[in-house]
C-alpha cells in the first residue's frame, strides 16, 4: 500500500500493527476500538469493561518527536495514515488525542515500571507521551486466515470441545509433549497458537513451527490438532498475559485454555485458606480455564512424571527449562533425548550449524552403521545416528 502524501502521518511498529489487527477484527472483543480518555480511566478503576475483565486499557501511543508533533496539532475528524516500516498500513480518523504517563502505561501492563526489566525498558522506549483514538481501516487478512483454518478444522472434525494452548516452543520438548497430549485426552480439537515475540531470544518462528508440525502429524492423531501464529505483542506481556490469552481465545471460538501450572501470568497467591490465582478473578470471559501439571523426569521412576505424583524429592527431578536446553543448542551440543525428542533436536541443531563438518559423508560412513551402500545424508541424519549411539547401552 502506498500513501496517498495527502495525510499526515503517524509512524507505529510491528508490534502495534498487530495490536491493531486483533482489536479491529474482534478478538479482543467486547473491546473493539480503541479506547478514548474516559473509558481509560473506567477501565483502570475498575479492571472490567462492559461487565468482562480487562487487564488494562487498549490505547494507541506511538512514540517519536514526530508522533508527538502530529498528535499534538492533530484535529478532530482529521485523516492520518498509519505507516509502518515505510509502507502504509491503515489510515485512522482522529476522534479523541490526550495525555498519558509513560510510566503509569508501564505498571499497568507489567506490574512494575522497573526499567531493568527487558519487556519494560522495550515497551518503555516505543510508548509516546498522548494517546489518540478513532475509528481506523487496516488489513485484517492476518485474522482472517486464522479464522479460516480453524473454521476448517471445526467442520472436518464435528468438534464440539476445543482447546487453546499457548506456546513458544522455543524448543519443543518432551513436557511440552507431555501438555498437548494431555490436553487431547479430553477435547475434540486443539488449537496451539505458536508465539511470535519481537525479538532475537528465540528460535526462528519457520523453524519452531516446521518442528511443532513434524511432532503433530507424526506422534499425534490426525486432524485433531493445528498450529496457528499469535504474533505476542506487547499487549501479552507482564502479568495479564492469561487474561489476554483467554479473551483471545473465547473470540476464536474455543470454549477451553490450558495453561502451564509454572506459566509465569498465574500469578498464585493465598486468601482464606486456599490458593488461588489470576483465574479466579476473571469475571465474564465465557471459556473454561484450567492449570496442566507440572512435568519433570525422575531419576528414580525413570520417565516423565508429574511433580503431585512423583514420591521422589525435587532433587531426584529434572525440570524442562527451555532456556537451558535452548542453550545446549546454541553451542552445538544435542541434549538428551529425556528432554528433547532427537529427530526435533537434529533439526535445531542442524539448522543452527549448517555446513558444520568438512567431510560428512566420510564421518557418517567411518562411525555409523550402514548397509554397505554410499548414500547421500543430510546433517539432520547425521545428528539422529549420533543420539542411537548414544543411547546404546552395553558399554556404558
Amino acid at each position: 500500500m502506498v500513501s496517498s502524501r495527502k495525510n499526515k502521518a503517524l509512524f507505529i511498529d510491528q508490534e502495534a500493527v498487530s495490536a491493531l489487527i486483533l482489536l479491529k477484527s474482534g478478538m479482543l472483543a467486547p473491546v473493539n476500538r480503541l479506547m478514548n480518555e474516559n473509558q481509560s480511566k473506567e477501565v483502570l478503576s475498575s479492571g472490567m469493561f462492559q461487565g468482562q475483565t480487562f487487564p488494562f486499557p487498549l490505547i494507541l501511543s506511538p512514540n517519536g518527536k514526530v508522533n508527538e508533533t502530529i498528535l499534538v496539532s492533530a484535529k478532530k475528524g482529521e485523516t492520518l495514515d498509519l505507516m509502518c516500516d515505510n509502507l502504509l498500513v491503515g489510515e485512522l480518523v482522529v476522534d479523541e488525542i490526550y495525555p498519558i504517563d509513560p510510566r503509569e502505561r508501564l505498571r499497568q501492563i507489567y506490574g512494575t515500571e522497573d526499567l531493568s526489566h527487558p519487556g519494560v525498558n522495550a515497551t518503555h522506549k516505543r510508548l509516546g507521551k498522548y494517546a489518540i483514538c478513532g475509528d481506523y481501516s487496516i488489513d485484517l487478512a492476518p485474522v482472517q486466515s486464522i479464522q479460516t483454518m480453524i473454521k476448517q478444522a471445526k467442520e472436518q472434525t464435528g468438534a464440539i470441545h476445543i482447546t487453546a494452548l499457548f506456546m513458544a516452543a522455543n524448543p519443543l520438548h518432551r513436557a511440552h509433549e507431555r501438555f498437548i497430549r494431555q490436553s487431547l485426552e479430553r477435547t475434540d480439537l486443539v488449537i496451539i497458537f505458536l508465539l511470535k515475540p519481537y525479538n532475537n531470544a528465540n528460535l526462528d518462528y519457520e523453524l519452531r513451527y516446521q518442528i511443532l508440525q513434524y511432532f503433530v502429524e507424526n506422534f499425534l492423531p490426525r486432524n485433531r490438532v493445528i498450529i496457528v501464529p499469535l504474533e505476542s505483542s506487547y499487549i501479552f506481556a507482564g502479568s495479564n498475559e492469561v487474561i489476554l490469552d483467554a479473551i483471545v481465545a473465547k473470540n476464536y471460538g474455543c470454549n477451553r485454555l490450558v495453561i502451564g501450572q509454572n506459566h509465569a501470568g498465574i500469578g498464585m497467591y493465598y486468601d482464606h485458606n486456599a490458593n488461588k490465582s489470576i483465574i479466579d478473578q476473571l469475571i465474564g470471559i465465557d471459556i473454561e480455564v484450567s492449570i496442566a501439571s507440572e512435568y519433570v523426569y525422575c531419576n528414580q521412576c525413570k520417565t516423565l512424571v508429574s511433580v503431585q505424583t512423583c514420591p521422589h524429592g525435587h532433587h531426584h527431578h529434572i525440570s524442562y527449562h527451555s532456556e537451558s536446553i535452548l542453550e545446549l543448542m546454541q553451542q552445538g551440543l544435542l541434549p538428551p533425548a529425556v528432554l528433547v525428542r532427537k529427530e526435533i533436536s537434529a533439526m535445531i541443531v542442524a539448522t543452527l550449524y549448517p555446513n558444520r563438518f568438512k567431510n560428512l559423508a566420510k564421518l557418517y560412513y567411518d562411525i555409523m552403521p550402514v548397509n554397505g551402500l554410499l548414500e547421500e545424508h543430510s546433517e539432520k541424519d547425521f545428528y539422529v545416528e549420533l543420539m542411537r549411539l548414544y543411547q546404546t547401552t552395553s558399554l556404558t
